[in-house]
């Protein structure tokens, strides 16, 4: 083939696998006796017969280079410069184009092109990548030719502990689709090293932690939210306590992704779920330095540190979505961020009434953080479907439920004094005779997910208490 396009003339750009091509290829021979015609082919370099002199070009460069979106693509060249082009078959048009009346008499009026090879997945990440033309402005890490892929990501820190899939320039160009933002954009400074993180760099950890690239707007949301002031994520990592961010995601996205919101909703096998929560905590590790045993001082740490991302099951709940209660419209899709421990569930087979499941519930969301310091933590609450239709039969909102959850919650304070009960823990003797709430205002958060067999609900207790002491849930709006 040739590189090298006409200084005057016409071109053409087709592949056999176009059934308008095909159709097109007798007009094609005709163009190419009577004017010249230079035929680039995208599959097949026998095709079209009709043009003797056709040229090969299944590198696609020539394609590329034209920007050929669709085939048949017919282009006037001027002194080196394109003057006008028209694609698929159109007769006025192609007749227009080349000065030549009486084209294709035999055919149809018009006919729509197909799909061009050269911006085909895959083929034109390549082409951008051969050309130079990624505009990506991440670091380049070479690897060695004798080196493994995996082995080399893990030597080098950018594991969580799992394998990585290799963010390729390719790979990140592909994530990057998923989403209209400046790659470029700097949506905030990641701890503990205050790192700007650029979409770009989000999108080359998304690819790492397994994500879609339609996944990505959701990463970018949660990325937003975890570096808002108030959720504190230095203090995330640097707390010895349980904690990792927790995402709830809400709205159509949820649905258009895939996720779970239902059996195993906090569990394995959801490739959205488990991908989305990972690419977060590869961000705070990468971009951020955020290593345990380093800034990552956790005691114990919890396994949703690795990934902890689930969605709310809104279609079948009677309830608001937590995204609505925390201010976002209706039908917007949103992600909510929480510092939390693992999961500790809650069974209660037999309560059939609403005031009995509630003071179970209330009983377990007492114990959490300790038994002995009050007002202590916030506290995610996830309420099964079988639970859940307990108060839906009664009539209980989830206001109504929120409202006997903080009566239920208030505890005398003789109880939370520091030797009380035999137990050293607790709060100064000033206690007594006062009666202390569990949670602060706001600090309990109710969600509807889970599989409908099994009347088991569970609590994600979290190290949020506000101010210096601790973390706020952050709420954040998925932009595409």
């Amino acid at each position: 083939m040739t590189d090298r396009l006409p200084q005057d003339g016409l071109v053409a750009v087709v592949k056999r696998d176009c059934p308008t091509c095909v159709l097109a290829a007798p007009v094609l021979g005709a163009l190419a006796r009577d004017t010249g015609l230079t035929v680039y082919t995208q599959d097949d370099p026998t095709f079209p017969e009709t043009v003797p002199g056709r040229i090969d070009d299944r590198t696609l460069d020539i394609s590329h280079r034209l920007k050929i979106e669709i085939v048949p693509t017919l282009i006037r060249f001027e002194a080196g410069r394109e003057a006008g082009r028209t694609y698929g078959w159109d007769r006025a048009e192609w007749q227009r184009l080349t000065g030549v009346l009486g084209l294709g008499r035999d055919l149809p009026e018009a006919r729509p092109g197909c799909g061009a090879k050269n911006v085909e997945p895959g083929v034109i990440e390549r082409l951008k990548v051969r050309f130079n033309e990624t505009g990506l402005k991440s670091r380049r890490i070479e690897i060695g030719a004798d080196e493994d892929e995996q082995e080399a990501m893990y030597a080098r820190g950018w594991s969580d502990g799992l394998p990585l899939v290799p963010p390729t320039e390719e790979r990140v160009l592909r994530m990057l689709d998923g989403t209209s933002r400046d790659p470029q954009e700097v949506l905030g400074l990641v701890p503990p090293d205050l790192a700007p993180a650029t979409v770009e760099k989000i999108a080359v950890n998304a690819v790492m932690a397994g994500c879609k690239p339609e996944y990505l707007p959701v990463v970018l949301a949660a990325v937003e939210a975890v570096l808002e002031e108030e959720f504190a994520m230095h203090g995330v990592l640097a707390t010895t306590m349980f904690v990792g961010p927790v995402v709830v995601v809400n709205g159509p996205v949820r649905r258009h992704i895939g996720m779970n919101a239902k059996g195993n909703a906090l569990g394995q096998g959801n490739r959205a779920n488990a991908a989305i929560g990972r690419a977060l905590q590869l961000v705070i590790r990468n971009i951020g330095g955020g290593r345990p045993q380093e800034v990552d001082r956790a005691t114990l740490g919890n396994p949703g540190k690795y990934t902890y991302c689930f969605a709310e099951d809104e279609e079948s709940s009677t309830w608001e979505p937590l995204s609505v209660e925390r201010g976002q419209p209706s039908g917007q899709s949103a992600v909510t961020v929480f510092a939390g421990f693992g999961l500790q569930g809650i069974v209660d087979q037999k309560s059939r009434d609403p005031e009995s499941l509630s003071r179970s519930f209330a009983a377990s969301l007492r114990a959490i953080h300790s038994i002995k310091l009050a007002p202590a933590c916030d506290a995610l609450l996830v309420v099964c479907p079988e639970h859940h239709r307990t108060f839906r039969q009664a009539g209980w909102s989830k206001a109504r439920l929120y409202e006997e959850l903080y009566r239920l919650c208030d505890i005398p304070g003789e109880e939370l004094i520091a030797g009380a009960k035999g137990i050293a823990e607790g709060g100064p003797p000033s206690l007594a005779g006062k009666t202390v709430n569990k949670f602060r205002p706001g600090g309990i958060m109710i969600v509807r997910a889970g599989g409908d067999a099994g009347m088991f609900s569970g609590i994600i207790g979290g190290w949020s208490a506000g101010g210096p002491r601790g973390s706020l849930p952050v709420t954040k709006e998925v932009k595409t």
